[in-house]
This record gives C-alpha cells, sequence and structure tokens, in this order.
C-alpha cells in the first residue's frame, strides 16, 4: 500500500508536470552573458517554490564574488530527530535521523544547433512518451523531482522523515567554480551525514540503477603562437611557423591510432576494476552493436584494445580535442599564416587519478613536443575528481531498497564516464558519501538538441526518492 506521501505524488501528478514545464520555459543558459537574467529568475523561482512547500531558511547565495555568477540556492528543514554527523555509535541512539544534502542544478546548456530542433528547445513539449525541451533531464527535470518529493511528504504527513539542506546551483554546465568555491569554506550550513544527487540515469528502460563510480576531469586550453601578427603565406610560406600545423602536430602525438594516450606517466595511478565489478558489469544487458548504431551512430568505435566498451568509458583515461577556433573560416580565401591558434582539449580521469598530476604531466608533454619555432601555453580551465562509492554505504543500501519497492527490480550498480565535480568536493571538504540516484536514459540526448526526459521516469522518479527518504528515516 502506497504511503501518504506517495499518494498525494501520484494525485497531483499532472500540476508537478506543468510546474516543470514552466521552469523549462526560462531559458536559464549559464554560459552566456545575456542569460544571466534567466538565470536569476529560475533561481528565485525555485527559491519561492521551496518557501511554498515549507522549506524553511530559503535564500539566494551570491557566487560572483570578483567575477560574474549565478546564484546558488539553499533551503532546510532540520526537525526530524538528532544532528547531523552525531552521534558516533547511530545505531544505539534511539530517534536519530540522518541529514540529508539534495544537492540539483538549474542551468543548462546552450540548445545549437537550432534547427535540428523538432520543437523549440524552450517550449517544452510532450512526444512519443517523452517531454522534450532543453533541461529536460539535465537537470531541471531531475532536480525538480526531489522538490516535489519534499512537497509530497511535507503536505501529506506534516514532516520530513529526514533533516534535509537543499543546495543548487546555476553554474553546473561552465565548471561550478562558484559552488566549490562554497562548498571549500566548510559553512556549517552545509553539515550532513550524505548528499543525494539525480543527474545520472538508468542503465536500460525500467531497470533501477545506482551510479557509484564517476571519472574526473581536466579541461584545458592549448595556445600556440608563431609570428607576431598574421602573414601573407605567399611572402612568409615556407619560412614562418603556422600555429595550426604546429598544434596539429602537438595533438597528434598525444594519442596513438589505437586510442593510447602517449603522455608519459599518465596511466600510472590507473586502478582496475575489481573482478567482481567487471562480472557484475558483463551481466548488464549491454549490446555493442546497438550501442553503436543507436547512441553512437558511427561506422566503428574505437578505443584502447583489450577493454570492453563498459571498461573504456567508465573505468579507463581519455583523451579528447573539442575545438580549434581561429584562423580564416569565412567564405572564399584568404592566405594567411594565422599568429596564433588554440584548441579545447579535456582528459577524463579514473579513479586514484589526481586532476594536479595529469595535468603537470600532460603540460609538460605539451611542452616537449611542441615543434620549432613556436610558443605554446597550456592553461587549465576547470578541475574534477574521480570517485568510487563503496556499495555496502548503508544509504546505498536504503537506496536500493527503496527503487526495488518502486520499480519492481533489483537495482544494478553502475559508473559513468562522465563527471560530476560536486560529488568530490562534497567528499573531499565535507565527508560526504553521495547517492546518485538518476532517472535519465542513454538516448536522453544531453546537451544535445532534442533533449528528452521520459514521463515515467519522471512519475518513478518522484516516488523513488520519497521512498529513498521514508526509508533512510527508518
Amino acid at each position: 500500500m502506497p504511503s501518504p506521501a506517495s499518494a498525494f505524488a501520484a494525485e497531483n501528478h499532472a500540476r508537478f508536470l506543468d510546474e516543470l514545464k514552466a521552469l523549462l520555459r526560462i531559458p536559464s543558459i549559464s554560459t552566456l552573458p545575456e542569460h544571466a537574467g534567466d538565470c536569476r529568475k529560475t533561481a528565485e523561482t525555485l527559491a519561492a517554490e521551496l518557501k511554498r512547500i515549507g522549506m524553511e531558511h530559503v535564500r539566494l547565495i551570491e557566487t560572483n564574488v570578483g567575477r560574474e555568477g549565478h546564484p546558488l540556492v539553499y533551503a532546510d528543514w532540520l526537525h526530524a530527530a538528532g544532528k547531523p554527523g552525531a552521534p558516533a555509535d547511530r545505531s544505539s541512539a534511539a530517534g536519530w535521523k540522518p541529514t540529508v544534502l539534495m544537492y540539483g542544478h538549474y542551468d543548462v546548456q546552450p540548445a545549437d544547433p537550432l534547427d535540428e530542433w523538432k520543437t523549440p528547445p524552450f517550449e517544452p513539449t510532450e512526444r512519443n512518451g517523452n517531454l522534450y525541451a532543453r533541461g529536460a533531464v539535465d537537470d531541471k527535470g531531475q532536480m525538480y523531482m526531489h522538490v516535489k518529493a519534499l512537497e509530497a511528504l511535507l503536505k501529506a504527513d506534516g514532516k520530513l522523515p529526514v533533516n534535509v539542506r537543499v543546495l543548487l546551483e546555476g553554474e553546473e554546465e561552465v565548471g561550478g567554480e562558484g559552488i566549490a568555491a562554497y562548498v571549500a569554506s566548510k559553512p556549517a550550513d552545509l553539515k550532513a551525514d550524505f548528499a543525494l544527487i539525480s543527474d545520472t540515469e538508468l542503465f536500460a528502460p525500467g531497470l533501477p540503477t545506482l551510479c557509484v563510480g564517476l571519472r574526473g576531469m581536466i579541461y584545458t586550453e592549448l595556445e600556440v603562437r608563431g609570428a607576431k601578427t598574421d602573414l601573407h603565406s605567399g611572402m612568409y610560406g615556407g619560412a614562418a611557423p603556422n600555429p595550426f600545423v604546429a598544434l596539429a602536430q602537438i595533438i597528434a602525438g598525444l594519442k596513438d591510432r589505437e586510442g593510447k594516450i602517449l603522455i608519459p606517466g599518465f596511466y600510472d595511478d590507473v586502478e582496475a576494476p575489481s573482478a567482481e565489478e567487471l562480472a557484475a558489469w558483463k551481466s548488464l544487458p549491454f549490446d555493442e552493436e546497438h550501442y553503436r548504431e543507436t547512441e553512437v551512430g558511427s561506422k566503428a568505435l574505437v578505443g584502447e584494445a583489450g577493454y570492453s566498451v563498459l571498461e573504456r568509458t567508465w573505468a579507463r583515461p581519455t583523451l579528447d580535442v573539442h575545438g580549434i577556433p581561429g584562423g580564416f573560416i569565412g567564405a572564399g580565401a584568404k592566405t594567411v599564416i594565422p599568429a596564433k591558434a588554440t584548441a579545447k582539449v579535456s582528459m577524463r580521469l579514473a579513479p586514484k587519478m589526481t586532476p594536479a598530476k595529469a595535468f603537470a604531466q600532460y603540460k609538460s608533454y605539451v611542452e616537449q613536443i611542441a615543434p620549432a619555432g613556436v610558443e605554446v601555453s597550456v592553461r587549465l580551465i576547470h578541475q574534477g575528481d574521480a570517485c568510487l562509492i563503496p556499495v555496502d554505504n548503508p544509504y546505498i543500501q536504503a537506496a536500493t531498497k527503496a527503487l526495488r519497492e518502486v520499480w519492481g527490480r533489483e537495482t544494478v550498480f553502475i559508473r559513468s564516464g562522465g563527471s560530476i565535480p560536486i560529488v568530490g568536493d562534497f567528499d573531499r571538504h565535507l565527508g560526504l558519501p553521495s547517492v546518485m540516484m538518476g532517472f535519465g536514459l542513454p538516448d536522453d540526448n544531453l546537451h544535445a538538441p532534442n533533449e528528452k526526459f521520459n514521463l515515467e521516469n519522471f512519475r518513478l522518479g518522484i516516488q523513488s526518492i520519497i521512498g529513498f527518504l521514508e526509508e533512510a528515516g527508518r
């Protein structure tokens, strides 16, 4: 029999969905300065909603000290028994309740290219059992499930089963600099026992999933300078260094044709998955050819020989180039040797690898292989630690039980090839394990045109979070 909170969520689901659509209509694109007002509007909307449902101490926290930033949204409800982080022997403390820090982000990626969207990106549209809009699954839809689960519990029960703190950010898509600095300051209003994050996905439709591992990341900009100014290629070609050619040579020297990264010492700290974890991955419903055709869409898959696709995407480091701006790209011809060329290069890091060491190795190697005649600079734009959460964590176990009750199937444990830097920040600065309970799907087009969120997953996600908080409270 469903709990009163679960029944409330079911009765109000249509309203919940309408509210999400209204939130998705606000183009809170954090990377574009012209949308700073939209980001603030989204933060204010969420703060007002948290206050309406009964959360306390609701406020915006500015992150723009010395820079342009988007505010954090904070709220809490701390009337369950006990105090966060105490007592030492919690099992012997009658009535003790844990404190959860619920995290999400309200900013979204740009919608380009617009001509590839079947419906406008900021006009949420239901189609084929999905809700299409920018931010539908990453992360407004998933973040809003937390808010609606809290509403259902507060309205149906008049209280929450655990102590709750909410922290929402508006800069996740641009590196999360503001929240990282705030968490590093270890404010008292973030003291908790564990974090709950819904910014990941189910391994397959209908299969409840907990993500217990993330790769770390360093994102860099590589700049190559040649002559002091742009030069005519007819007059100076053959004598003047060409930064684009030098940049191409550097990039080509970072990996071999089999996908192995050539940076000396780069693999030294990579920790292989356990035999038990590898066996669990092999049991997952994964079809490599279906993955290649429907998710990747390429003629073939590439990567290090000797490792499965899941190993390569979840547990091995990578190096990718994201853009090479500069030079002449207009119509017609312009025979110029550019004075400089740049490239955006990132690396995903396996557990045990550290961003500082990986960046130092990369920078040293780039400077070593740079051809004659050019100057090279390597800049670190942002970084995040890898993480691996033990599955015997009591909050992971509570989540597993709640998911089984809602979905009627056993939960699978996976890793993600992506990076959520805040997970590392919570661990490093606050000592919090994170429960990564996401409800997206592999084909939801995150960061791409026609992003979507499965409507049934939105419904079941709210029910799962309600069940998880109730179970954690027991």
